[in-house]
């Protein structure tokens, strides 16, 4: 099977490989989004992943284990002459209850061919654990990369935390309020940066529980964090990055489908960042699916928005090392 079969295989099927021994909800999948929007989205498309030659893909390798339960992480690492030195732990979405580590290969590998080292786990979802199970395991996640930073020829002050939808709404909590570990391991340092894809800042910001309690405790995020806003508000406080942003968070991009929900919360973000002179960037598409990291013509301007970015901050850290 080439390369391209295999990702499509497991873009379609998230459990392509090996049976679950935990709960899972496969009910998000990017097959289904790509037929219910190409219509809506006229141009609409698969991206085509294909490595080049020096890229070297590891699926699979052990960050954590609880008890019988391993959980995995994928390290997409560029050619050696394109090595920028620069990693990025992206955090897959889906509703805090379903989706997969392999729903972000397409843009690890667009990032690995312009030098960066991708690291892609997966973490206990909602069916299997409710918060904060998931932040410990994505805080551990981060470790586990500052810990191997050297075999993957980066430092490990310059690895960046990312997500989209709910996995953006996991990674600014982390990068904001501190990372997260559990009780036996080691707190990951602050990411360098912070990528959010559509993922809420702020859960107790009006539009966003216009959406995310609509159905009360039935609710995706109620059902993760143990109940609606009206029954733990400060539970969704605690876990709303908004909440946490202040002088010691990384420097932020958003990037925005256009549709306001996704990012609530941004207004305030970012003018917390520019007050206190942290770099930050937000960027929204014209129109665009929620998922627009999933998909082309979207995913080349994503990648180009993200590179830009992880360029300047870059540039930055260097002229402070130097000073």
């Amino acid at each position: 099977m080439t390369w391209t079969a295999l990702a499509a295989a497991l873009l379609l099927c998230p459990t392509a490989i090996g049976a679950a021994t935990h709960p899972v909800d496969d009910s998000y999948t990017v097959a289904r989004r790509f037929e219910s929007y190409r219509q809506q989205y006229p141009g609409i498309a698969w991206p085509n992943v294909a490595p080049r030659t020096g890229q070297t893909i590891a699926f699979d390798l052990v960050y954590k284990s609880l008890g019988e339960r391993d959980l995995h992480i994928d390290v997409f690492s560029p050619p050696p002459h394109r090595q920028r030195h620069q990693g990025l732990l992206l955090v897959h979405g889906g509703a805090w209850r379903s989706g997969s580590k392999a729903h972000f290969y397409a843009l690890a590998n667009l990032l690995a061919q312009r030098g960066y080292t991708v690291f892609l786990p997966e973490y206990r979802l909602a069916p299997e654990a409710p918060y904060p199970a998931g932040m410990e395991d994505i805080g551990d996640a981060l470790a586990w990369a500052q810990d191997h930073a050297a075999i993957y020829r980066l430092s490990s002050d310059r690895i960046a935390l990312g997500g989209a939808s709910s996995g953006g709404q996991m990674a600014a909590l982390l990068a904001y309020r501190g990372t997260m570990a559990s009780p036996d391991r080691r707190v990951a340092s602050r990411p360098n940066a912070l990528i959010d894809l559509d993922g809420v800042l702020d859960a107790t910001d009006p539009l966003a529980l216009r959406y995310e309690n609509a159905k009360g405790p039935e609710s995706p995020l109620a059902q993760w964090l143990g109940g609606a806003f009206e029954q733990v508000p400060a539970t969704w406080r605690e876990a709303s990055a908004a909440h946490h942003v202040g002088p010691g968070a990384p420097p932020t991009l958003i990037v925005s489908s256009g549709m306001p929900r996704f990012t609530a919360g941004r207004d305030h973000v970012l003018t917390t960042l520019r007050d206190h002179g942290i770099r930050a960037a937000f960027y929204s598409y014209d129109k665009a699916p929620h998922d627009f990291w999933l998909f082309q013509p979207f995913l080349d301007r994503l990648v180009d928005r993200i590179d830009n970015f992880l360029r300047a901050v870059d540039a930055d850290q260097t002229r402070r090392t130097k000073r």
